[in-house]
């Protein structure tokens, strides 16, 4: 195998799994490194006598001899979203008591705040180097315990991710148990916190594929890494990796012309989960832009707000989808069928590329007039939406980083979605707001397909600046047959976590829990 450029090993990671368990205990009894109390504001409400009203934190103080009470006023705790404080308190069984605020009212049917909560969990465990941790409400869940403690957990196993690979040296986490208090007990509680535990690590894997630079994960990597997820889980998983010539054979001119220009080959990736056993009533199919880098092609980025230093995250779709795969592996839903597909390549500037004004054909015989090398992620999943309803498949959900358009409209937590399909819009947005990602319905106006007219060819492959996210997903529309429910996810924005300076695994977890609905599970 070819040296990488530059010669960069990734370090390899061993993630360390944390024993999560549900418990109904006393608080003040609990013993280990550190308790961690979620708090709203108003739980820290004092009566006449400077003591608390809300009966957990009373309690709490009164093993400390009062000093919980004094301590956290002195360090200006007031439970607004996110504030922490840590304290080595006498008189309780832990050793260390930890309150995190989470604002003013806690909306249960929300997950968002139990994530931010268990995220804050990972925060002040990682300061304090704690390894037992518990974790319970001041005032405890009466609605939507299951779900409250899903998100809890999932915050507490991302929050504590450290993407170390690239460093000469990086700090593995202490942290190995925690035990969640006042969520209710019993097998569903369990088998939630496995769910939650499941995909989150499913998440960990696209954050790890976008974070890894374009030098090390090329394509070939790119489809090793797809066809390790499908031989680690060989009792549901089969894996077609296709080669430039069986691409070929397939006619699928779009896709290979962006990748003509690279050094490094094209993979198209093609996995299939199959449950072991049972009738499968839904065949799905999810398709992920897998460009490991854009450079623009002959349309190079340039400019301030380019971001071309950044273009390792232009396969943020196929990180999804494979994280998705992961997880669904573990996971193994019955009664439904999953096609993982990623038409892998790089856009990058040579004498073999293709050039703007280039006419090239599709695999289902559409020509398109590329009159920007730089619109290269619609061309690639054009043949790969083409492939994906060649599979007999019900439904089709494509996920990519297509368009700034959408940043632009949307902003940076916030994906746009596209489909014809009703029924098909509500099942995923009814998914993504379990998984607390956001989503938001976009039009598509046919009229605008007019800016997509060509002189010479069929279309051209970019409409211009006005609507640019709604012809991205007029063009995928040409490549999907009717008979199909198609849904477009630009997820150009949420990518990319700007102040972390890292991949988020953005539509993993939206993913996984659509693919729940569609099981007999």
């Amino acid at each position: 195998m070819p040296h990488t450029l530059g010669l960069t090993k990734p370090n390899s990671t061993d993630h360390p799994k944390i024993s999560f368990a549900a418990k109904e205990i006393d608080v003040t009894e609990w013993k280990g490194d550190l308790l961690v109390v979620g708090v709203r504001e108003q739980d820290l409400t004092k009566d006449d006598g400077s003591k608390f009203e809300n009966p957990i934190l009373n309690k709490l103080d009164a093993h400390t001899s009062g000093l919980l009470a004094l301590v956290s006023s002195e360090e200006d705790f007031t439970g607004k979203p996110g504030q922490s404080t840590v304290l080595r308190l006498p008189g309780l069984a832990t050793k260390r008591i930890g309150l995190i605020g989470l604002g003013k009212t806690v909306s249960s049917s929300s997950p968002a705040a139990f994530h931010s909560l268990g995220e804050g969990v990972a925060n002040v465990s990682k300061a304090s180097q704690s390894s037992t941790v518990a974790v319970a409400l001041a005032s405890p869940e009466s609605e939507s315990k299951l779900s409250s403690a899903s998100a809890l957990a999932s915050g507490v196993v991302l929050g504590l991710f450290e993407d170390g690979r690239y460093k000469s040296e990086s700090k593995k986490p202490s942290l190995s148990s925690v035990d969640i208090i006042g969520f209710g007990t019993g097998p569903e509680v369990e088998k939630k916190l496995k769910y939650a535990e499941d995909v989150s690590y499913g998440v960990i894997f696209g954050r790890e594929l976008i974070n890894s630079p374009a030098n090390v994960l090329t394509p070939a990597v790119l489809a090793e890494e797809a066809a390790k997820v499908a031989s680690t889980y060989s009792d549901v998983f089969t894996a077609n990796i296709l080669n430039e010539e069986q691409c070929k054979e397939l006619k699928m001119g779009s896709y290979l012309a962006v990748a003509a220009a690279s050094a490094n080959p094209p993979f198209f990736i093609h996995l299939v989960y199959k449950p072991k056993s049972g009738d499968v009533k839904t065949k799905l199919a999810l398709v992920g832009k897998g460009l490991t880098f854009d450079s623009g092609g002959y349309n190079i980025k340039t400019g301030p707000g380019c971001s071309i230093e950044l273009m390792k995250f232009d396969m943020g779709g196929s990180a999804a989808v494979l994280g998705a795969a992961k997880a669904i592996g573990e996971i193994k839903p019955p009664g439904v069928e999953v096609h993982f597909i990623v038409a892998a390549c790089e856009n990058m500037i040579s004498g073999t590329g293709m050039r703007p004004g280039d006419v090239i054909t599709a695999s289902n015989g559409k020509t398109i007039e590329v009159n920007n090398t730089d619109a290269e992620g619609r061309l690639t999943l054009a043949d790969a939406l083409v492939y994906a309803c060649n599979q007999g498949v019900d439904k089709i959900v494509d996920l990519a980083t297509l368009t700034g358009a959408c940043v632009i409209a949307l902003g940076t937590s916030v994906a746009g979605i596209y489909t014809p399909n009703d029924e098909l819009a509500k099942e995923v947005i009814a998914a993504s707001e379990k998984s607390g990602e956001k989503l938001w319905r976009m039009p598509l106006e046919e009229s605008y397909w007019e800016m997509m007219k060509s002189g010479c060819a069929d279309m051209v492959n970019t409409g211009g600046r006005a609507g640019g996210s709604i012809t991205a997903a007029l063009f995928l529309k040409q490549f999907v047959s009717e008979k199909v429910q198609w849904m477009h996810i630009d997820m150009a924005g949420p990518v990319w976590n700007e102040k972390k300076k890292s991949g988020t695994g953005f539509g993993v977890a939206t993913l996984v829990e659509w693919v729940q609905t569609n099981s007999s599970s």
